[in-house]
Order: structure tokens, then C-alpha cells, then sequence
């Protein structure tokens, strides 16, 4: 598993799993994407930025190409998808490079009363 920055690059299916299970009490931001991504030079320093400050968040990237099937499993069909995980289960999804959404979406799930009323 490969950590860049605060963006931890998930390699394998095994990869995956583990973070998932590790962390799944936490908020988890998952940002698939792939090498030939024209979108992902643009976005990437900014997702990049946002795991930098909100460190109770996990930020994950995903490469279509390398882990098929988990991007099967999550029906990802246009990059960039960023894919919202609460307690495991995904709670919201963004297709495209928008920023303030993202952000929006970040502060809207890590707040406590985000997560009180999801319970």
C-alpha cells in the first residue's frame, strides 16, 4: 500500500480490504481514477490538499485499471468518482472534478451530526 501524502494508494484488492476494514469507523473518501485520466492532473493536487487538512478523514486512490473488480463493485463508469464511505457503506458520490462540491461534502459528513444522524 503505497501513501502519498495523506492519499493512500490502494495497489491490490488485499490492499483495499484492509484499509476498509481498519478504518471503517472513520469518514472514507474514495477517489477513483486511472493513469490515462486527463481530469486527474487537475484534480488530484487538490484531493491531495484536502487529505492534508482534514487528517480524520481517509483519502484513498483507486486506479481502475489496476483493481478491476473493486471498480466493478462500486459501478464506477466515468472518472474521476469520488465515493463517500460511512461506517463502510457509501453514503454519496460525486462524478467530475468539482471542488467546492467536494469540499462541501467533506465537511457535511465528518461533522458529528452527520454522523448522528446517518446512525
Amino acid at each position: 500500500m503505497a501513501q502519498e501524502g495523506n492519499v493512500i494508494a490502494c495497489r491490490s484488492t488485499s490492499e483495499w480490504n484492509a484499509v476498509l476494514l481498519r478504518e471503517s469507523g472513520k469518514l472514507i473518501v474514495v477517489h477513483f481514477t486511472a493513469s490515462w485520466c486527463g481530469p486527474r492532473r487537475l484534480i488530484a493536487p487538490y484531493f491531495s490538499q484536502l487529505a492534508k487538512n482534514h487528517p480524520s478523514v481517509i483519502f484513498l486512490e483507486v486506479d481502475v485499471d489496476e483493481l478491476k473488480r473493486v471498480a466493478f463493485k462500486w459501478d464506477i463508469e466515468a472518472l474521476p468518482t469520488f465515493i463517500f464511505l460511512k461506517r463502510g457503506q457509501k453514503s454519496h458520490r460525486i462524478v467530475g472534478t468539482d471542488r467546492a462540491a467536494l469540499l462541501r461534502k467533506i465537511e457535511e459528513l465528518k461533522t458529528p451530526a452527520a454522523a448522528a444522524s446517518t446512525a
